[in-house]
């Protein structure tokens, strides 16, 4: 597996795929053993693994092992690094985009004055 800088690239990594996407989906709802996961998946039972491997060594969701059952729960505080990147982002646009617009409407009432 590829091995990444920070925590938060091994999260948007694991989040780009739409089928560990849909388990952390089905997470957020309660923990789950790793059967009923992938009950939903038209995958065989190694490749399934493969999903939860990558998201848990992005320490998006955690495992535990009673007798033999595997449950899966997420990691909601590495959800939320995420979520507080993309939030930050999109203020950093969004305070882009508003000084695009002033700017916009400036000149265009600038503009219209000379008419």
């Amino acid at each position: 597996m590829e091995t990444y800088r920070t925590p938060l690239d091994a999260a948007f990594h694991a989040l780009s795929d739409p089928t560990r996407r849909a388990i952390i989906n089905r997470l957020m709802t309660s923990p789950a053993p790793v059967k009923e996961l992938a009950e939903p998946f038209s995958m065989g039972l190694p490749g399934f693994l493969k999903h939860l491997r990558v998201l848990e060594d992005s320490g998006l969701i955690a495992t535990e092992k009673a007798g033999r059952v595997r449950t899966c729960r997420v990691r909601i505080e590495r959800l939320a690094e995420a979520e507080t990147w993309l939030s930050e982002q999109r203020a950093l646009w969004q305070a882009r985009t508003d000084r695009l617009a002033n700017y916009v409407e400036t000149q265009m009432s600038g503009n219209e004055d000379e008419d």
